[in-house]
């Protein structure tokens, strides 16, 4: 084996266990962010969503990719790759009365949590790799991922497995930051943000836009769609300061400290919105695409 190519895998696993340790410590964090737990940006709809009720938007941005799906009345499934706390999923389920759900995660934080917020709903959180679950091949009608295929780079492989479990003409949603340009022609300010984004919030990489409907297209997807959702998710995004600063000040007047992976949470936050500011070198989509 090609010593670059032992180089990537250690980086990989390296990378892997920083995500881990830093969900398993820093989840909690998120409720400051949304009670919901929704550990993702918004979605703004003029009129229709308030800019100034985070929630209000996080679960806009969960009903825009649920509704790409198009389940109608039919007994539907839901394989949530990247679940978090398994809030997209508890609004899925509570949105379609006839659909049931699966997420993965690797914190045993977000199993034991989510699924304590999953009881008495069609769902349930597994302990498993998204690039590598457990479940039977053409088992659901649907699967999403939304800001967690980041966590892996944006690998091929993560594709590979979303075809695998999907049935024939089932549907696969992706909602994430991409970036719009290959990382050696981002400019300086652009690559600093990038670096220490990918760093705080354990992100492997961040892939290109047109690199990742390549992909797509590679492991067999059609019907791709993709929707530039980066004004939508501005609005959001701009909550990031107020819930720093707001974090920092309630954890003060608690005298509650800050641990290590809250620490890379706030400065991941600061970095995301650092990044969002470079409109040439970063974008937020949403993909959608079908099985066949």
């Amino acid at each position: 084996m090609e010593t670059s190519t032992i180089t990537q895998i250690q980086h990989s696993e390296k990378n892997k266990i920083e995500m881990v340790d830093f969900y398993n410590e820093a989840t909690e964090d998120y409720e400051f962010w949304s009670k919901d737990f929704n550990m993702h940006f918004g979605y703004f709809i003029p009129f229709k969503t308030n800019p100034f009720k985070r929630d209000s938007m996080l679960n806009q941005m969960t009903n825009q990719v649920i509704s790409r799906f198009n389940y109608g009345n039919k007994l539907s499934t839901l394989l949530d790759m990247g679940c978090g706390m398994g809030g997209s999923m508890r609004y899925a389920i509570k949105k379609h009365k006839n659909l049931s759900a699966f997420g993965v995660t690797l914190s045993d934080f977000q199993v034991q949590k989510g699924n304590e917020l999953l009881k008495g709903l069609k769902g349930s959180i597994l302990k498993e790799n998204y690039n590598n679950t457990s479940f039977k091949s053409n088992s659901f009608d649907s699967a999403l991922a939304i800001e967690s295929f980041c966590h892996s780079g944006h690998n091929i492989n993560s594709l590979k497995e979303a075809f695998r479990i999907l049935k024939p003409t089932g549907q696969l949603v992706i909602a994430d930051a991409f970036l719009k340009k290959e990382e050696s022609k981002l400019c300086y300010g652009s690559k600093y943000a990038y670096k220490k984004l990918c760093n705080h919030w354990s992100l492997e990489r961040l892939e290109t836009k047109n690199n990742m409907i390549k992909k797509l297209k590679e492991v067999g997807f059609s019907n791709i769609k993709i929707e530039d959702a980066s004004f939508r998710v501005a609005p959001s995004v701009l909550h990031v300061p107020f819930a720093i600063i707001g974090f920092f000040l309630k954890n003060l007047i608690t005298l509650k400290g800050f641990k290590k992976e809250s620490l890379h949470n706030l400065k991941g936050s600061f970095y995301a919105l650092l990044s969002g500011l470079h409109m040439k070198s970063f974008g937020y989509y949403i993909i959608s695409c079908k099985k066949g």
